[in-house]
């Protein structure tokens, strides 16, 4: 067997971070591969003495070819059908989360209320909350200054406040209370549903066009029980299986034959966001 190149064996030990850093920028682990795939061709077409800081030199390049492709991608998105939900990853793809901000960043929740910033927020956010980097080298990074990615980071932390961080449940509990939504849905239990979920819960589906799914988010808790409970009783239910993404626990179902995956966002031990992918593009990257 070849022995790898030391320039390729070197890139290979920043993979793992790579691809979970530039995930959290697009939300696609298949641009994410794309972008650390261009990065590795730029790696290993620098001169060495240009990489004497390798971690500093790949993050560098993997955020600002994140960035272009972020700005692009969210033209598409505007005009997805019906609502655009992030990519659902198995956890152990998306590198290192020995960190809160790295697990945090991570959560599906937040990758996906991370689509109401900026390309130039987000990049700041990611930056600094998963990969702790001070503001002056993200400023060096964004090319702005480091004022204005202190006013950046501070309006976002503010925007994404009431979403992060409210995982007070254990992963077994929350993959608890993910069963027993569904149970109670299944059962058509009115009382239960309105006991598992907040008062201004809401439910996205992401079918693409490409699967048959609601064009928009279902808002209110009120809104939320006879869809989900009417859509459980119209269609055949396979048997629910306990994947792990985003680093919380997830299920992945079919409905009506249809494979689609279901993870939720938790406020104070109730259901506040379901988010249910369709997209057979987007389940790719869910665990066998």
């Amino acid at each position: 067997m070849d022995t790898p190149e030391p320039a390729t064996e070197q890139f290979e030990t920043y993979r793992p971070l790579l691809l979970g850093l530039a995930y959290r920028l697009l939300g696609t682990m298949r641009d994410a591969e794309d972008i650390v795939h261009h990065a590795h061709l730029r790696w290993t077409g620098t001169e060495p003495a240009q990489t004497y800081a390798p971690r500093a030199f790949l993050v560098t390049v993997v955020a600002r070819l994140a960035l272009d492709r972020l700005k692009s991608a969210q033209v598409t998105r505007e005009t997805y059908t019906g609502p655009w939900l992030p990519e659902p990853v198995a956890t152990d793809a998306l590198g290192p989360l020995d960190t809160s901000g790295l697990r945090s960043t991570v959560a599906y929740p937040t990758v996906h209320l991370m689509e109401r910033l900026s390309p130039q927020e987000r990049a700041v956010f990611v930056l600094h909350e998963a990969l702790e980097l001070p503001y002056g080298e993200i400023a060096r990074i964004l090319d702005t200054t480091e004022t204005n990615c202190r006013r950046l980071h501070l309006r976002t932390g503010r925007r994404l406040a009431a979403g992060r961080d409210r995982f007070a449940l254990s992963e077994e509990d929350h993959a608890k209370l993910l069963a027993r939504f569904l149970e109670a849905a299944q059962s058509r239990d009115v009382s239960r549903l309105t006991g598992l979920l907040t008062e201004d819960a809401v439910a996205w589906n992401d079918g693409g066009g490409k699967v048959r799914a609601a064009l928009w988010p279902i808002e209110g808790g009120q809104q939320v029980i006879p869809f989900a409970a009417d859509l459980v009783a119209r269609y055949p239910y396979g048997t629910p299986r306990r994947v792990d993404v985003n680093g919380r626990p997830a299920l992945a179902i079919t409905v009506d034959g249809i494979a689609q995956l279901v993870t939720i966002d938790v406020r104070d031990d109730r259901i506040d966001g379901i988010y249910v992918v369709l997209n057979p593009d987007k389940l790719g990257h869910v665990p066998a």
